[in-house]
């Protein structure tokens, strides 16, 4: 399958990977109209994204590309609009979030448990029972994390799925109706020698989606 990167090139090189760690092809693109030609769209991690987008001035972001939230929310729209499968990292995730109206902490409380500090940082979390990630690693999980901001206000469809035990956070949704994922940690990165879970058990899920949802019309 064909799975479209919405990202700049320099900073996609772990996702690259990880879609070929399958026998995927990665397409990286600035350009949300080429995802027509993909089976599915991966949001990737980045910086934080500009707080204007749900409804703030900033209160902590940085590292922010405006542009690029740009083409990644338009390349979100025209998934929903579709029917096309989409997978977000962490700032990923965030994106699918403000993109359906929800909103950010944007430096959270407890940022210690997650904040990348040369590596990143492991945590325990809990997996919400009957969900799609319960398939796959069961109640419990140790995750890796490199953020310090996290969900607010959940957006319209999306469904909480983990949390971080220590602090609450939102650590991956699925939308109700919807193909749409998104994972608040790294499983394109996951160090084996840190946790027992496969990383590329929720690309494996995540492209399963397609051939369940078809895409509806045309760009």
């Amino acid at each position: 399958m064909k799975i479209a990167i919405l990202g700049r090139r320099p900073d996609t090189e772990n996702y690259v990977r990880y879609v070929r760690s399958l026998d995927h092809t990665p397409l990286v693109t600035l350009a949300p109209g080429d995802i027509a030609g993909c089976g599915s769209l991966l949001l990737p991690g980045g910086g934080d994204i500009t707080p204007a987008f749900f409804g703030e001035q900033n209160h902590g972001s940085r590292n922010i590309d405006t542009e690029l939230d740009i083409l990644q929310l338009q390349a979100l729209d025209l998934c929903i609009k579709q029917h096309i499968p989409v997978l977000g990292i962490c700032k990923g995730l965030q994106v699918i979030n403000v993109g359906l109206g929800g909103t950010l902490y944007q430096d959270m409380p407890c940022a210690q448990y997650h904040r990348y500090d040369g590596r990143d940082q492991y945590h325990d979390t809990v997996i919400q029972n009957n969900s799609w990630l319960f398939g796959l690693f069961g109640c419990r999980a140790r995750v890796n994390s490199a953020h310090h901001q996290c969900i607010r206000r959940l957006g319209h469809g999306l469904a909480a799925v983990q949390h971080c035990p220590e602090d609450g956070c939102i650590e991956a949704v699925v939308h109700r109706e919807l193909p749409i994922l998104g994972v608040q940690w790294h499983p394109e990165r996951i160090d084996r020698t840190q946790t027992t879970i496969c990383g590329e058990k929720i690309l494996a899920y995540f492209v399963s989606l397609a051939s369940l949802f078809p895409p509806s019309g045309s760009f």
